[in-house]
């Protein structure tokens, strides 16, 4: 998941780099919520102590 949100990152980058700039903010919302999804499970993994398998 953490993946996911570095390539959405990556793509509202250089989305942002080249001007186009709807494509950028969509792309950084995903990557925000994917983050944020990822640390929720990360928290609920060390809590719990047992691994996750997604």
């Amino acid at each position: 998941m953490l993946r996911y949100a570095l390539i959405f990152l990556l793509v509202a980058l250089v989305a942002g780099a080249f001007g186009a700039w709807g494509v950028e903010g969509l792309a950084m919302q995903i990557a925000w919520i994917l983050f944020v999804v990822f640390l929720v499970l990360f928290v609920v993994t060390l809590i719990t102590g047992r691994r996750v398998k997604l």
